[in-house]
């Protein structure tokens, strides 16, 4: 496990719960996540996730986008009434206001979005990234305790 103070282990365990969680969403009830881009799913998909991974750098305004993806998936997910999208910009300044860009852009069209993920992220993971894609050098560390939180609760 990497090193990252006293804290370590508590904030790579507070990680990986907020992995899972999502995780567990995204398999079962085909919940996305919104990334910056191809680098970001590559990360996410070496961490176990099999749902929908959608990127906002396809070459299309953000309107757009915001849009297809309400198409898509609608303003709250239709099994559990939560959220239908999970925002998961990087935790750098560019990625903070990327997320509220995107934030205000779902709001305008009433659609409830996820941001938990990004906030538990970034208190977990800062010392050692401040990027989705920089998971992919955390995926030994992380992808064990993801799947021991998976194998210790219950199913959606």
């Amino acid at each position: 496990m990497p090193s990252g103070g006293s804290n370590a282990t508590e904030r790579w365990w507070f990680a990986a719960e907020a992995l899972a969680e999502q995780r567990a969403r995204n398999r079962q009830l085909s919940v996305p996540l919104l990334v910056e881009g191809r680098r970001d799913v590559r990360a996410l998909r070496h961490l176990g996730f099999t749902g929908p991974l959608e990127t906002v750098n396809r070459g299309w305004p953000l309107e757009r986008l915001v849009t297809h993806l309400f198409e898509q998936y609608g303003a709250r997910h239709p099994v559990d009434g939560g959220p239908s999208v999970v925002l998961l910009m990087d935790w750098d300044r560019t990625g903070g206001r990327l997320q509220r860009t995107l934030h205000d852009k779902f709001q305008s069209l009433d659609v409830t979005v996820d941001e938990s993920l990004r906030r538990r992220l970034m208190v977990a993971l800062k010392p050692e990234t401040k990027v989705v894609e920089g998971m992919i050098g955390l995926v030994d560390a992380l992808l064990p305790l993801i799947d021991a939180i998976d194998q210790s609760e219950p199913s959606m």
